[in-house]
């Protein structure tokens, strides 16, 4: 038996005692110390609520502190590009150089009417147009010549907002995507103040135009996949690393959707993206399951999402312009049909299937070199042409590019001698055999063995005039529906394209595109091939359709006039109308092929041409595409020297010889592949385009080469000037460099605002070289 201790007995009693008090303090709500303050207990339920209320209080009687790093070298790059992109932007308050056509399409936006631009995609349409309506326009300016002074209804200021912007974001971004190569804050700010001086930059970021908006995306992506890329060695899949890289994507996406050019800052980065890729393959430290995963992460980024918001932009373009417009006549039938007003108006509650007795017009599906419809008229081919070659003198057929009476003609049966259709209709359907009567003459389209007038080795085709000579009549074709789904496909009107297949001589219907002479009107040659290739001048599509219902030619010719009461829903899907809108896009050819400022990709390395965009009417104050002529020099003497120090680098490290260590080496590579491989990816293709060309086709690549140049400062500095006194004599020789530059850029300040008059002898002394266009008036 174990007796307890008396003083074990008393410490017992004194801690039950001391409990005892704790509880009584407890339920009637003592007070309770914390941190040597008392503390209210509470409302006798428990001391916690007491305890969060007191620290409730502390709180509150400290001051709330947030810490939080700011790069002020980034601060004052952002506000010096505001400063200098957005000082008096709204000057001049006049229609500036291509502001003259971005101007038609934004108008064309805010009244909502189809337009089509085949200088790129509809993003920077809409960007620009997005000012637009921030400002309150309405669309409401006539976009007719340079130099119109704007309205007050026009919003200046909000329409080059946009441009302006970006062009001041390209500058610290400049400073960023050389820091990320691992170049020193110098080396970077160095870059993003190039960037900011340089005048061809300057100007194009201060009007209504699309370039600056492609060089902030470009170098958004290039930004956006190197911190992608320097996250990926310490935090693969986290959010940081997710964000830039879905965002390189969209940033490669909005810079095609701005301007095709786009697509080669794109390749570039999908080229060193691929490249990465590989390597992380060879990778024997990642299992199989982690390197598929970095894949298709990189796949669905890069690939994916760069279709999917390409096509999203065509789909908020299409919506937006639901609206007939001045460019309909370029796209197909069923395309015009898709829109409110213009051809829709004229097709609404045409019956969809084309029967016997059907009255038609036929539409080339080619439309080139002008959208026409075939057409007949009571003149006939001369007895002989103007080379001797004799024609049959039957009545004419041609492809006219206009709307007329003439144009309609009624699908017959072979079988029948009725042209109206049979209740119920009997439609026409693919591999059958018709007559095509021409509405007002009712003669039947007809072609034989007869040199065609201007295409002697193609068959004429005419509508046929019993002369009661040895020459019958052969006017029957075979209907062949090119886009058939089924070997029975019916004949349907705006939607099938189709083919007129003679049948005695297999020759196709075909528009040649000749222009007659005057004897025909100047009207588009149509004659028969015999050639077995496939050709869009030998498709055509009803266009405009009816079913006759009189016999009487009389009665029929007024019919011809008389709308149609049945009522069929055409409606094209979206990617049918996305993908003709495309192609429109990439095959329209702009017939004017010289202009006063046009130039050659070589004359823009040594900026031997300038543009000039705007003069006033009343003073010598002018604005000129002009850039700086030290930093394009010198931007050009950079991209040569690092070529021959890598190839010199390269040749050495194959004999075993490395002059740089491997952190410093792989930067200098990577370096390079972005720099000089922007460079020549945006610049090398324009030698292959038949096409007009501008001096500010060059500005994307010029702005990969000032992101190079600083580098091969530095390089030149670290690795090449082996003493101190070497180095000190080349950092003066670069301040000195950078001087000139900043002195030139403010002799052509003038040329780059156009707020200031000169005088004929400054204007002069501006005229570096004898190829640029200075303005001078003669007083």
């Amino acid at each position: 038996m174990i007796r307890r201790s008396r003083g074990g007995s008393r410490a017992a009693s004194g801690w039950k005692r001391a409990r005892v008090d704790r509880v009584v303090k407890k339920r009637l709500g003592a007070r309770a110390t914390l941190g040597g303050e008392e503390c209210p207990g509470g409302d006798g339920k428990g001391v916690l609520p007491g305890l969060l209320f007191c620290k409730m209080l502390r709180f509150l009687k400290r001051p709330l502190v947030v810490t939080a790093d700011i790069n002020l070298n980034l601060v004052a790059l952002t506000s010096l590009g505001l400063l200098t992109r957005l000082w008096q932007l709204s000057y001049p308050r006049a229609v500036v150089f291509d502001e003259v056509y971005y101007g038609q399409y934004i108008s064309f936006y805010m009244k909502r009417v189809f337009f089509l631009d085949d200088s790129g995609p509809p993003f920077g349409h809409m960007l620009l147009a997005l000012g637009g309506y921030l400002g309150g326009f309405d669309g409401n300016f006539l976009w007719n010549r340079i130099g119109a002074e704007y309205s007050s209804n026009v919003p200046v200021w909000s329409l080059r907002l946009l441009p302006a912007l970006a062009g001041a974001l390209s500058v610290p971004m400049a400073y960023q995507i050389v820091l990320e190569l691992h170049f020193s804050h110098c080396a970077a700010m160095g870059a993003a103040l190039l960037m900011l001086i340089e005048n061809a930059l300057l100007t194009q970021s201060r009007l209504m135009l699309l370039e600056s908006l492609l060089i902030f995306f470009n170098l958004l992506a290039v930004l956006s996949y190197l911190k992608f890329f320097n996250s990926q060695r310490h935090s693969p899949f986290s959010l940081q690393w997710w964000l830039w890289l879905m965002l390189t994507g969209v940033s490669c996406s909005c810079a095609v959707g701005i301007k095709y050019m786009g697509i080669f800052t794109y390749l570039l980065v999908l080229s060193i993206a691929a490249v990465h890729a590989w390597n992380l393959i060879g990778d024997q430290t990642l299992s199989n399951i982690r390197v598929l995963s970095h894949v298709m992460a990189r796949a669905v980024a890069l690939l994916i999402i760069p279709v999917f918001l390409y096509l999203l932009f065509f789909y908020v373009h299409l919506m937006l312009l639901y609206r007939s417009g001045p460019h309909d006549q370029i796209m197909s039938s069923a395309f015009q049909a898709s829109l409110e007003g213009g051809l829709a108006r004229i097709t609404q509650g045409q019956p969809l299937e084309v029967a016997f007795g059907s009255q038609v017009t036929l539409r080339s599906v080619f439309g080139k070199p002008l959208p026409c419809w075939l057409h007949s008229h009571k003149n006939t081919y001369p007895m002989i042409y103007e080379n001797g070659r004799g024609s049959s003198h039957q009545q004419q057929v041609t492809c006219y590019p206009f709307k007329d009476i003439n144009n309609w003609w009624i699908v017959k049966d072979p079988g029948r001698h009725q042209l109206v259709v049979n209740n119920p209709p009997r439609p026409v359907r693919h591999g059958d055999i018709i007559q095509l009567v021409h509405g007002m003459t009712t003669r039947l389209l007809n072609t034989h063995d007869v040199a065609a007038p201007l295409s002697p080795h193609s068959q004429e085709v005419s509508c046929y005039i019993d002369y009661n000579i040895s020459m019958p009549a052969q006017n029957l074709w075979k209907v062949d529906i090119v886009n058939r789904e089924s070997s029975r496909d019916t004949w349907k009107t705006i939607l099938s394209e189709v083919r007129f297949v003679h049948v005695n001589t297999s020759a196709v219907l075909k528009l040649s595109g000749a222009h007659l002479p005057d004897w025909g009107f100047r009207q588009l040659e149509v004659v028969g091939e015999k050639s077995r290739g496939h050709h869009e001048s030998m498709v055509w599509n009803v266009e405009e359709h009816r079913y006759g219902k009189s016999q009487e030619q009389k009665e029929r010719e007024l019919e011809l006039h008389l709308p149609t009461q049945v009522d069929i829903s055409r409606n094209l899907s979206f990617m049918a109308r996305f993908s003709e809108l495309q192609w429109k896009m990439l095959t329209l050819k702009n017939e004017d092929s010289e202009h006063k400022y046009s130039s050659t990709p070589l004359e823009w390395v040594t900026l031997d041409t300038n543009i000039a965009y705007w003069l006033h009417p009343r003073t010598s104050a002018q604005i000129h595409l002009l850039g700086n002529i030290v930093i394009w020099t010198s931007a050009s003497l950079a991209t040569v020297a690092y070529t021959l120090l890598f190839f010199w680098y390269l040749l050495r490290r194959r004999r075993s010889i490395c002059d740089l260590p491997e952190d410093a080496w792989s930067h200098w590579v990577l370096a390079g592949a972005l720099c000089t491989g922007g460079w020549a990816l945006n610049y090398l293709p324009f030698f292959l385009m038949e096409r007009m060309l501008f001096l500010y086709h060059y500005l994307p690549a010029l702005t990969f080469q000032i992101l190079l140049l600083p580098i091969v400062l530095q390089h030149i500095s670290d690795h090449l000037c082996r003493s101190q006194l070497q180095k000190n004599v080349f950092s003066a020789l670069v301040v000195a460099w950078y001087s000139s530059a900043c002195h030139v850029s403010n002799m052509l300040r003038p040329l780059t605002y156009g707020d200031t008059s000169l005088s004929p002898v400054e204007l002069r002394a501006l005229r570096w070289k004898d190829s640029w266009d200075i303005l001078i008036r003669n007083y």
